[in-house]
């Protein structure tokens, strides 16, 4: 692996552990400059993702600058594939998605991403963490976990075992292990586009679609989705109590 991609991963995990650093120095900040507490409490992690998120892109993007300046190669599907197949990839990665939650579901496995609602619980204190989890969020992921981590191993394995060792590093990373199969088909998603098109700027726009649509829709119809999710415990506990 590149020297280039470790230090990539290496700004990736600092990224991940620093709010135990940096959220108290913010809101230690706040409370000098006079802020309420409560607010401050409320809003000190929110700044602080938006400020993590957006200092790592601008290092891994500054470390991957010799592979975005890289030439085509002839392997490359063409423009016009590549965007039929990012466009495709949208919807590849929802009804994955679909179908892992309906096993998820078999398996008796709740429905509903505690990341989810706490991203968006994030959003209404501070609207900037929407352009963290729908833009720079995949364009890191897909850096590190398609473009560096599934792309090493698919030098040296097939795609089915690359692609599962690097989605369940992808779901790992998440920390929702209950939902590992979600993150997993998504991983399997993305990784399948990157190979198809040999260009991971198509993982990348339908990874950043996929999140922004996620959001947008959960965020207008949260409380009939809240509803919907308490219907269906409701409905489950009442066939288990049958069973």
């Amino acid at each position: 692996m590149k020297r280039e991609y470790w230090f990539v991963i290496i700004t990736y995990i600092a990224m991940q552990l620093s709010s135990i650093v940096g959220v108290p120095v913010l809101s230690m900040i706040g409370l000098n400059l006079g802020y309420p507490a409560d607010e401050v409490a409320i809003k000190s992690g929110a700044y602080w993702i938006v400020i993590s998120f957006s200092a790592a892109l601008l290092f891994v993007l500054y470390f991957m600058r010799k592979d975005i300046g890289e030439n085509a190669t002839r392997s490359q599907a063409s423009i016009p594939a590549s965007v039929g197949w990012a466009v495709a990839g949208v919807f590849l990665a929802l009804f994955s998605q679909s179908i892992a939650g309906a096993i998820e579901q078999m398996l008796g496995i709740k429905p509903g991403s505690e990341n989810t609602q706490q991203i968006l619980s994030l959003i209404e204190q501070v609207p900037l963490v929407i352009f963290v989890s729908s833009v720079m969020g995949p364009i890191l992921e897909e850096i590190i976990f398609r473009k560096i981590i599934f792309g090493s191993l698919y030098k040296r394995f097939n795609f089915f075992i690359s692609a599962f060792i690097s989605s369940v590093i992808f779901g790992l990373a998440h920390f929702e292990l209950v939902h590992i199969l979600l993150y997993s088909a998504m991983g399997f998603t993305f990784a399948f586009l990157y190979v198809k098109t040999k260009r991971i700027l198509v993982p990348i726009f339908a990874h950043v679609a996929m999140n922004t649509l996620v959001v947008i829709f959960q965020s207008v119809y949260r409380e009939d989705i809240d509803k919907m999710l308490r219907e269906m415990e409701n409905a489950m506990a009442f066939i288990g109590g049958l069973l």
